[in-house]
């Protein structure tokens, strides 16, 4: 007969610690939780005892029998008898042991734990972790104290019960609660009965703490660079500092030491990369690449930034990079900044300069040095009126092309008429002030000059609202038309030079602003007004936006005279602008924008694209862009389950224009309960006659461990849609090797 003895409570002192929430290696985190709960005392909440039969064996001793079960704060220790040594405080457990606390468990046939000393072992343990269902067991568990811990020949996976595609194996393992380190010794991974991984010991943090040791080897393979190898080794300096070597072996070139060094402090933290290849057997020379970023607080509110970027020849991303990103850059920055802010107003001073790559198919200009350029910005509202100034000076130096001083002083005064959720009318007023102090190289002859000009600018619109009930749901339906009217008077701006400008692209962002240039060289003249409309279709229950429609076009009344680009008409209509987007289904989505020519009947330029995603792992995106005479891409990409297991992934940027494949990715994964591996190949054009391949190969043991080439941010960049299957919750960290 069950019954449970309320009356007497028993304050024993084998319970459960409370759960920690360290970031830390979780098969350790987890068995030193567990460990916790055999070994840590407590003088709080009385503990209760329910079995089938409660007896006092002695004065000194309690036996509890059958289904006897030890329960507080919702943890417990069960066992077939219970056996209590009130004397001593051993507790002498025997017959289907269970340790559980927070669904995690620690079974096993018999458990010996002195209360007092906390010395005792449990026989043949098995664990399981609920947050990954990871499973282990050990032929013994010694608990020496409640700080220290060791195994005996144990073994971890996150395999269901009846799966052993990968095995962790461990001669011992040490838990040392004093360092909060886990070590393992003579460990090796198991990868469908074939060991794939060996370490003469692997240690690990128990919490949040960061820990020096090798990370997991990166294998790969490219045509540039042939077969690779990198073996990363991360050093824990200090709390504030830590440091990334790993050495990534070529067989076709040699080995690239690449270092990575970070640091943070109260008032400055920064970032060094130095990346070395001592002898490129390819390029029989040495390669370097040295960047760093330091942000520095000075003293008050006023900051420092150092942002510099080198590389040793034009050559080294097209050889050595790995991604798009990287191959594909032009101008390396390297730029210092002073800066203060002040609520109100604020004020930079920049030393810039680019380290240009030249491609010899494809060669570009040199950018303009800034030494130094001087910025100083302020905003204040006056009696409701918004008074702003904008100031720039920048010496401009280039080897070849003109060098000048430029003193730019932009006041402005704007004042809303009418300010309110459904209608506004705000006219400005703005001073646009230019000068320039010719320098060396001033080979056009442009004379030292200035240039001023008012712009005045009037914004307004309006918004109507109606309820639409439209297929059986409700919606919110907007009408909101606006007009936009700058009037700019024309100066000739052919004998000044040009630094940083350019004429903006007509979009729906330009066909509202007041200057139809970037850059501070030139100031478009302008007597034009712009109207657009704007409808949007709004669920009501949670605000989606499931259909957005945009028109706009352009009126002058007079033809602009300042331009970069000679007008294909002198028209004074502009191209007109559409633009429709939204969330048709709860699958399908879409976005785009057309540029239309009503003087010559034609498109300008459009971009479509279309989103299919009805669930996890299915996802297709599509995408067309076009500019006449200079554009015509298309764009695929997606992922795609082919069984239950295999997926698919890839992607396709095509130019029609040019006739060639501008980026290719495919890719195929592999999912298991308990692991994944992935295959991907990249194509990517590194310059105007070069294509660059690159092979990746994971395995990924879920939650534990990676070997390979890591493809992961690859796919994500390039596959917008793409999805990490077995994606590790944010709360269960990976191991770390050594």
């Amino acid at each position: 007969m069950r019954f449970r003895l309320k009356p007497i409570a028993f304050t024993l002192l084998c319970t459960f610690a409370h759960p920690a929430g360290a970031n830390a290696d979780l098969l350790a985190l987890r068995m030193d939780k567990t460990f916790r709960a055999m070994a840590a005392p407590t003088q709080e909440t009385p503990a209760f005892i329910e079995a089938d039969h409660l007896s006092g064996k002695k004065e000194s001793q309690i036996e509890a029998t059958g289904n006897a079960i030890l329960r507080k704060r919702g943890q417990s220790i069960r066992a077939d008898r219970l056996l209590y040594f009130q004397e001593t405080q051993d507790l002498d457990a025997q017959g289907s042991v269970v340790l559980e606390q927070d669904g995690n468990t620690m079974s096993g046939p018999h458990l010996k734990l002195n209360l007092d000393t906390s010395i005792g072992f449990m026989e043949q343990p098995v664990f399981y972790l609920v947050e990954n269902d990871g499973r282990g067991s050990a032929d013994m568990l010694h608990i020496h104290d409640k700080q220290h811990y060791t195994l005996d020949n144990a073994t971890y996976t996150t395999c269901p019960a009846d799966n052993q595609d990968w095995l962790l194996n461990m001669h011992g393992l040490e838990i040392d609660r004093d360092r909060q380190i886990g070590t393992a010794h003579h460990a090796w991974v198991e990868f469908m009965c074939l060991p794939i991984l060996y370490s003469p010991w692997m240690d690990f943090p128990l919490n949040d703490q960061r820990k020096s040791g090798f990370l997991s080897p990166v294998f790969g393979n490219t045509t540039n660079s042939g077969r690779e190898f990198t073996l990363p080794y991360y050093w824990n300096i200090a709390p504030n500092r830590d440091a990334t070597i790993a050495p990534r072996v070529m067989t076709k070139r040699g080995v690239l030491l690449n270092n990575e060094f970070r640091y943070l402090e109260p008032r400055y933290s920064g970032e060094l990369q130095a990346d070395v290849l001592p002898s490129d057997a390819l390029a029989k020379r040495s390669r370097t690449h040295i960047a760093l970023i330091h942000n520095q607080a000075i003293a008050g509110a006023l900051n420092g930034y150092v942002n510099l970027n080198s590389v040793s020849d034009d050559a080294y991303f097209r050889d050595l990079g790995s991604t798009v990103n990287a191959t594909s850059q032009a101008n390396l920055l390297q730029e210092g900044v002073l800066s203060y802010s002040a609520g109100w107003w604020n004020a930079a001073a920049r030393v810039q300069r680019y380290q240009t790559l030249q491609d010899p198919a494809a060669p570009i200009g040199a950018p303009y040095k800034r030494l130094p350029q001087l910025t100083v910005n302020a905003q204040q509202n006056y009696s409701a009126a918004n008074v702003a100034f904008a100031g720039e000076f920048v010496d401009f130096a280039h080897p070849v092309s003109e060098n000048a001083q430029r003193l730019v002083l932009n006041p402005s005064v704007s004042y809303p008429l009418v300010s309110d959720a459904a209608f506004y009318l705000t006219p400005k007023v703005a001073l646009h002030s230019t000068y320039y102090a010719m320098g060396a190289n001033n080979t056009r002859a442009y004379s030292s000059s200035s240039r001023t000009l008012p712009l005045y600018s009037v914004d307004g619109g309006i918004a109507f609202e109606r309820d639409w009930n439209l297929f059986g749901s409700g919606y919110l339906h907007t009408l909101e038309p606006r007009a936009f009217y700058v009037y700019v008077p024309y100066k000739d701006q052919n004998q000044l030079p040009n630094f940083d400008t350019g004429q903006a692209g007509f979009d729906f962002t330009q066909m509202f602003s007041e200057n139809r240039f970037y850059g501070n060289d030139r100031v478009g003249d302008a007597n034009h007004i712009t109207l657009a409309l704007t409808s949007r279709l709004l669920e009501q229950d949670n605000g989606t936006e499931s259909l957005k429609l945009m028109i706009g076009e352009r009126f002058s009344f007079k033809t602009p005279q300042v331009n970069f680009v000679t007008p294909t008409t002198t028209t004074n209509k502009s191209d007109i602008l559409l633009a429709a987007s939204g969330q048709v289904t709860r699958a399908w989505s879409f976005d785009s924008e057309f540029q239309y020519d009503p003087n010559q009947s034609q498109s300008q330029r459009y971009n479509i694209a279309a989103r299919y995603r009805p669930e996890l792992g299915k996802s297709l995106d599509l995408g067309y862009r076009f500019a006449r005479n200079t554009l015509r891409q298309i764009d695929l990409s997606g992922q795609w389950p082919l069984s239950s297991r295999w997926h698919a992934m890839g992607r396709l940027n095509y130019s029609l224009q040019d006739g060639k494949t501008l980026e290719s990715i495919a890719g195929l994964e592999y999912n298991q309960s308990c692991w994944a591996l992935r295959f991907v190949a990249q194509r990517i054009t590194v310059a105007a006659q070069q294509a660059n391949t690159g092979i990746f190969l994971q395995l990924e043991l879920n939650y534990f461990v990676s070997v390979g080439l890591d493809p992961i941010a690859v796919l994500k960049q390039n596959v917008p849609s793409y999805t990490k299957l077995n994606e590790k919750p944010a709360n269960k960290p990976s191991s770390v090797l050594r």
